[in-house]
């Protein structure tokens, strides 16, 4: 209910006013009662209606589109309107005056939480990513378990490790989405290798995908969900579309929304606060993956739930992340929605020699014991740990070809890792 016909209706019982009509008067309003008592003392001295902002500063088309062209640089787009203004063509932009840096700030807080999309302009030339080093060029990911639930190898794609070299780039289109759903393991010669985790992985998404239903991979950071995702859906019929998305840090709904567009293959800023497009562009069966879904706060959350609840919508919805099942358990209209919760869990002691072994050729001599150790007090079945113990082996015995693999090795590998492997 507006201030205006709030405070007339409380002066109108003058005679009879008291704490609760001001308490149902707040509730009708949606405000606090000490807000309605300031509006029925500023009422009294004649002010019904709340005061006009000072500042009602807003941005322009014209202007969004410079601060756009600015990489959305707040400092930038207020010299570009200083200079508009000496050449007498800032009104041409839709202003009148230069506001303040705090101002600008403010104006495009309230744009951006309001949905509206800022598309930043990119130099033409920038790549995203860093050139490989000679000890970052194998790019692997975790497959299925063989008939009696050992590891595998997976052979590379022809052409993988010349695509790696090339780029991040080439490495996606070379390696049928090896940058996309792998991970750095920082040694040359390491080969995919997949184990009873990622079976568990790819059971459970193709269910949910069959299902079309929602599903919640989670484990500690480390132990290859992102990449046993990417091999579940890279498992699926060719003919199944598979949309993927990262969730940002801290994002909020517009950068959602962009990064949802990007995935759906829709323009930049057709997901307003509507989600009739994302509906329709998922009335195809498929699987909408998010990754990294523990960073999302629960409106955000209950958005995904509005786009796979929209009328039509026939695609499956995977959220993965370390941490998710909790993020994921604080939006409860979601929550109940989950058809299927998957822990990933750590490599295990029996399972160790054999995947390391597949894994990459240095460990083929090494003494189960001392690997045994090592997991106990350092790796705790951990693959990414191991894989940087194997990064800094595998060097040591490039220094040193003579050396062997032994205990005193191992241990100079894994006091590299620091407090924090």
């Amino acid at each position: 209910m507006a201030r205006g016909v709030v405070v007339r209706r409380l002066l109108a019982v003058e005679g009879l006013l008291s704490t609760l009509h001001v308490r149902i008067a707040a509730e009708l309003a949606g405000v606090s009662e000490r807000t309605v008592w300031r509006w029925l003392a500023e009422g009294r001295r004649g002010q019904v209606e709340a005061r006009p902002r000072q500042d009602g500063f807003s941005l322009s088309d014209a202007l969004w589109k410079v601060l756009g062209e600015a990489g959305g640089n707040v400092a930038e787009l207020r010299r570009r309107m200083l200079a508009a203004q000496e050449h007498g063509v800032l009104e041409e932009w839709g202003a009148r005056c230069v506001p303040s840096i705090p101002t600008l700030h403010r104006v495009i807080k309230r744009d951006l939480g309001a949905g509206r999309v800022l598309e930043v302009a990119r130099p033409a030339g920038v790549r995203a990513g860093v050139e490989p080093s000679p000890y970052d060029r194998a790019l692997a990911e975790l497959g299925l378990t063989d008939g009696v639930g050992g590891p595998l190898v997976v052979e590379e794609p022809a052409g993988a490790a010349d695509a790696v070299q090339g780029g991040p780039d080439a490495a996606g289109a070379a390696g049928a989405g090896v940058r996309a759903g792998g991970v750095r393991l920082y040694v040359p010669g390491a080969r995919l290798v997949s184990t009873r985790q990622v079976a568990g992985v790819v059971e459970a998404v193709g269910h949910t995908v069959a299902a079309r239903g929602m599903c919640c991979v989670f484990g500690d950071p480390g132990l290859g969900k992102s990449v046993a995702v990417e091999q579940a859906v890279r498992l699926l019929p060719g003919r199944v579309p598979v949309w993927r998305a990262v969730a940002g840090v801290a994002p909020a709904l517009p950068q959602l929304r962009a990064s949802l567009c990007e995935a759906l293959g829709l323009p930049l800023g057709a997901l307003t606060h509507r989600a009739g497009p994302a509906g329709q562009a998922l009335a195809e069966p498929g699987v909408l993956v998010v990754d990294d879904a523990q960073r999302l706060t629960p409106p955000l959350l209950d958005y995904l739930r509005q786009l796979w609840d929209a009328p039509g919508c026939a695609a499956a919805l995977v959220l993965c992340g370390a941490g998710s099942e909790r993020a994921v358990a604080r939006a409860s209209a979601l929550r109940s929605r989950v058809l299927t919760w998957h822990q990933v869990g750590r490599l295990e002691t029996s399972q160790l020699l054999q995947t390391l072994s597949l894994f990459h050729p240095v460990w083929a001599q090494a003494d189960p014991e001392d690997m045994a150790r090592v997991d106990e007090q350092r790796a705790r079945g951990n693959f990414r740990t191991w894989a940087k113990i194997t990064s800094h082996v595998y060097a040591a015995c490039e220094r040193d070809p003579a050396r062997r693999v032994e205990r005193e090795l191992i241990e100079e590998a894994c006091a590299r890792l620091g407090p924090y492997p």
